[in-house]
Parts: C-alpha cells; structure tokens; sequence
C-alpha cells in the first residue's frame, strides 16, 4: 500500500496542469516566451530567441537552494545524453550576486550553459515563485510545461515526459 501512495504522490508531483498567471509578466503555457538578454555566467551572453529551432529545457536555480543543488547533477547528466541533438538544457540563476553563481556551476561541474536573471525579467517572465522551476518550451518557443521542485530528470519516467512534451522519441 506504501508503494501505491507513493507512486501517486510521485505522479500528482510531475503532473503539468496548465498554470496561471502566477507572477508579473509571467508567459502562460501555451504562450511563447519574449525576447530577453541572458548575461552569461562561463558563457558568453545571448538572446533567448538563439535558442529557438530545438526544444528547450530551462531550469531557474540559486546557489542558495538545497533543491536546486540537488537536481543538478540529473540535469547534467540529462544534458550529456541528449542536450544539443534532441533540445538543448540552460539555466538561469536567480542569484543576487554573480560570483555565487559562477561558484556554484563551477563546484557543480555543469557543462551547460548558464545566465544570471540579475533584473529579474526571467525569473517573472518564467513564473519562478518557487524553486528550482523547470520549463519545457518547444522549438517555437512556446511554453509547453512548468515543474516546480527538484526531479530527476534523467530518471526514465522524467525522460518519457521530456519525450512526450517535445514529440521525440528519447
């Protein structure tokens, strides 16, 4: 019986019911993100539009966040099997200062790229009331789905929800 409760608990986690509105700015699933600067961090700095033509996974982290670090190294190892040729995998640091967060992706050995939302345009646009936050948007870059909390998500059950969102087969 405790394995049933905790494989629904575990499915009510991951399920990606549509959200609202939630912060100022913040881009509706369905609706496609806006054009914003990302100032890198060990990456040169970039339009998000860029990255529009492969799906996208964005995790929004700080360094200060016990979930966040604790996801980490699923979503690197996430990006080493797929990140470039299925979608591609970014993060965006909420952090307030920039050395924190440059420490962190350095101690966490990160190999994908990562900004710094020091005007908080992301963090509102993106819907980050809570943390860590993983947007899946499609190659158009429209919203498909928001999770908040860490996941492992080279796990096979996160890997077939990627799949699904993104219509590829992983």
């Amino acid at each position: 019986m405790k394995s049933l409760a905790s494989l629904l608990l575990a499915c009510l986690c991951w399920a990606g019911a549509p959200a609202l509105a939630d912060t100022p700015g913040q881009v509706a699933i369905g609706a496609p993100l806006r054009d914003v600067p990302l100032q890198g961090l060990l990456v040169p700095s970039r339009l998000l539009s860029e990255f529009r033509g492969k799906p996208l996974v964005i995790n929004v982290w700080a360094s200060w966040c016990g979930p966040c670090r604790a996801e980490m190294g699923s979503l690197e190892r996430l990006n080493r099997r797929y990140g470039g040729k299925q979608f591609n995998v970014i993060g965006i640091s909420t952090d307030d200062y920039a050395d924190r967060a440059v420490l962190f992706v350095k101690l966490s050995g990160a190999s994908f790229s990562n900004y710094i939302d020091s005007k908080l345009v992301l963090e509102h646009m993106l819907g980050a009331e809570r943390l860590p936050l993983t947007l899946l948007v499609d190659a158009n870059g429209r919203v498909l789905a928001r999770y908040f909390g860490a996941h492992e998500w080279d796990s096979p059950e996160a890997v077939a929800i990627i799949g699904k969102a993104f219509r590829t087969r992983l």
